[in-house]
């Protein structure tokens, strides 16, 4: 076959042409491999469309935490590595201490306490406990969790205790 036939055939619905393979006819003929290749091929876009959707929530929860505690660039929230040395800063840590995560394992557990305290001081500035921080330590639930947390103090402001 000629590729303008095969584009023919594809434009009028007709894909199994060129690939040689069909969703649909899978479905039909009662194909296993083509019916997992689609459900496999479904559960890998939504993978993607729901870390995509974490991602945005994560990086307007961290920048609208920075534009409340007053910080020069909340954009950098968006930024993967930026936005964790931003988190940093905002604890009062140097942005360098980033570069840890070039350290393999010792590296990754020392960024993680650094992350861990500056979270605490971030909670605290914003009058939160800072316990918080120590969310995402919890197993399975952990992520959820500090999600729900980082929501809270983003968007929940928080007037000052009577009592202590």
């Amino acid at each position: 076959m000629m590729v303008v036939e095969i584009y023919k055939q594809i434009i009028e619905g007709n894909v199994s042409v060129a690939t040689g393979f069909s969703v649909f006819d899978a479905f039909v003929e009662g194909s296993t491999e083509g019916a997992i290749a689609s459900l496999l091929i479904l559960g890998i876009l939504f993978v993607l469309l729901a870390f995509t959707a974490l991602y945005i929530y994560h990086a307007i929860a961290w920048s609208t935490i920075a534009k409340k505690l007053k910080h020069k660039y909340p954009w950098l929230a968006w930024i993967p590595f930026a936005g964790s040395a931003m988190r940093l800063q905002i604890g009062g840590f140097h942005w360098a201490w980033i570069f840890l995560v070039l350290l393999p394992v010792f590296g990754w557990i020392a960024l993680s306490v650094l992350l861990v305290i500056s979270h605490w001081r971030i909670f605290e500035k914003r009058k939160y406990p800072g316990w918080f921080s120590l969310s995402w330590i919890v197993p399975k639930l952990g992520g959820i969790i500090y999600l729900i947390i980082i929501g809270y103090v983003a968007w929940k402001d928080r007037r000052k205790m009577l009592f202590k």
